[in-house]
């Protein structure tokens, strides 16, 4: 029997008394989006909460005024602050010590959750994650807090929806809601928020996800205007107009920052495997990158957190090309070291900084090379932030709105869209992941996006098989197996020796049309010998066995090594059970199911 004070309990029974006391709420989908407001609600009180009390660790360890930014600043006031980097990732290995003792394993973030769990994610593991991406910011390692953000928005709307018993693709709805109300909530941006939903968290756009969705980002952007203005407002106005002859060079932009975004991946990775190389401990990674995160922001604060404030000093003001290069380089080796070393952060606003800067690397190229193509800095900056963060983030019509509620000008918003584009093809056909998907795959994670492929997960062999199958032993002769087994009376029989051992697939019409001596044992004439299924197996893996071997029918066998026979499975068993829960899940993503 539940406790009486279980959560889950008073949840049942308050979802009981609204539906029968509110007769429009029987409607699943209008109790979604009334769900996902409430999600928004929190995500951006949240984000509005979680920004304040890092700025607050800035005003307290590197003297930024009120309303200042930490990255904004043009050197640091005392060069002892450069070693607060280095006291964070000592308080940060700390508590990788702490979590490796409680034997916590790592954790999920939106992405995975949407992809392999249905959407559930842990508290603890959200909580966990805020605070070590709150200790990395604000201890000024060149990180962003929008892992932070999106992780605490869609924790608890998982939370929230797994407390109603919410069908599982409505759980993922929520989980997509929850991040597109966080990053809505920080850069004051509800269609950007509302498509990182859609591209990055959720997998798609469909007409059941619209409404929940940007409900939670409009409502997230106005609470957190609401507590006092959005954390990263980005208001790029005053803009020339574009020519013509500006839009090729603009494309070649979009492939550049692609190329880039590759680099800045490969780039974290090295980094990685040179801590490993060296067999320095997890726990000690965060100090060591600190130390030397510090040194480069000695050079310029410009490479500190997460570039907020640098990315409106390199918008109002103009820098020449050695100095803006110079900047584009320090940044991107403090953020792999901050990465790479074990910060916990994301590359989001790192990214877009990082493009600002490409884009006028570029325009100074092309105003040597070619003056008359007349790239303007301040416009190629915004297409060199949005494309190189679409490599590294992976959404392109993400990057796109954002462009567009950055700057309110199409014209300028269509060239973003054609340069993101470019980049994402790029990336896609020469890498094939973005940031977040290539580090599951460095993880040894096989997912490339937040397309639910979980039930692929759960529908296994085991679940799928026939455990009423035939066996004879292997040793008996042709002639005793057709007196034993006549022809109409079974399709196939598995040969097995003494306790079960599998020894081969026997196909009964064709052992009976078979002309060899009738005193050769059947374990001569036994097929697909070398090819079984397990029950941990899932149905890809299965499938792709079926197709290796070519195949219509595999016995299951407990392991590979002792290969006792549980079951059979064929492969139209198989195809017929994907086809049915890929249909499902269209159907729940479309909203028909």
């Amino acid at each position: 029997m539940p406790a009486r004070n279980d959560p889950q309990v008073y949840a049942r029974r308050l979802r009981a008394v609204l539906i029968s006391s509110i007769p429009v709420l029987e409607a699943r989908g209008i109790v979604i989006v009334l769900m996902a407001g409430v999600v928004g609600v929190i995500a951006g009180a949240l984000v509005t909460g979680m920004s304040a009390l890092v700025q607050g660790m800035h005003w307290l360890l590197f003297d930024v005024q009120p309303g200042g930014r930490l990255s904004a600043m043009f050197s640091l006031a005392d060069p002892v602050q450069a070693m607060f980097p280095a006291v964070g990732g000592l308080l940060l290995g700390l508590s990788v010590i702490w979590l490796r003792k409680r034997k916590f394993r790592t954790p999920v973030d939106p992405i995975e959750a949407n992809a392999l769990y249905g959407g559930r994610m842990s508290l603890t593991d959200t909580f966990i994650i805020v605070a070590q991406t709150m200790i990395s910011s604000g201890f000024g390692a060149s990180v962003g807090l929008e892992a932070g953000y999106t992780q605490v928005g869609s924790g608890i709307a998982s939370r929230l929806a797994r407390a109603f018993r919410l069908r599982r693709n409505d759980v993922r709805i929520l989980v997509g809601c929850g991040a597109a109300g966080a990053i809505a909530a920080a850069f004051d941006a509800p269609l950007t928020g509302a498509f990182y939903g859609f591209e990055l968290v959720i997998g798609i756009y469909s007409v059941a996800n619209v409404a929940p969705v940007m409900a939670a980002a409009i409502c997230a952007s106005l609470t957190a205007e609401m507590f006092g203005g959005v954390p990263f407002p980005l208001e790029l106005s005053g803009l020339p107009n574009l020519t013509a002859s500006e839009y090729v060079p603009f494309l070649l932009l979009g492939l550049l920052g692609g190329g880039a975004s590759i680099a800045i991946m490969h780039l974290v990775s090295i980094v990685e495997s040179l801590f490993v190389r060296l067999s320095i401990d997890a726990s000690v990674r965060p100090f060591i990158g600190g130390i030397f995160v510090g040194l480069l922001g000695l050079v310029t604060p410009q490479v500190l957190s997460s570039g907020h404030g640098a990315l409106h000093r390199e918008f109002a003001m103009n820098y020449a090309l050695p100095v803006v290069a110079s900047v584009f380089v320090l940044k991107l080796a403090a953020s792999a070291i901050s990465l790479g070393s074990g910060f916990r952060g994301g590359l989001f606003f790192a990214s877009l900084f990082l493009g600002a800067l490409l884009g006028k690397v570029f325009a100074g190229v092309m105003a040597m090379t070619a003056p008359s193509a007349g790239i303007d800095p301040a416009v190629a900056a915004v297409v060199g932030m949005t494309s190189l963060a679409v490599g590294v983030v992976g959404g392109p019509l993400t990057m796109t709105f954002l462009a567009l509620e950055s700057t309110r000008d199409l014209t300028l918003t269509g060239v973003v869209l054609a340069a993101s584009i470019m980049s994402a093809i790029l990336v896609r056909e020469t890498f094939g992941y973005s940031f977040s998907t290539w580090r599951f795959h460095l993880r040894g994670e096989t997912i490339r996006s937040a397309h639910d492929v979980g039930w692929m997960r759960s529908l296994t062999v085991g679940s799928m098989m026939r455990k009423d199958v035939r066996t004879i032993p292997a040793s008996i002769t042709l002639a005793e197996f057709r007196k034993e087994v006549p022809l109409g009376s079974a399709q196939r029989v598995i040969a097995v020796e003494q306790a079960d051992q599998y020894v081969g697939m026997l196909l009964v019409p064709e052992l009976h049309s078979d002309r060899s001596d009738d005193e050769t044992p059947v374990s001569a004439l036994a097929q697909f010998k070398d090819a079984v299924l397990v029950p941990s197996m899932n149905v890809q893996t299965a499938a792709e066995t079926f197709q290796r071997t070519g195949a219509e029918e595999l016995a299951v066998v407990e392991d590979f090594d002792e290969r006792i026979v549980l079951g059979l499975l064929t492969e139209s068993h198989l195809m017929r059970r994907y086809a049915e829960e890929l249909d499902k899940a269209r159907r729940d993503l479309s909203g028909e199911g």
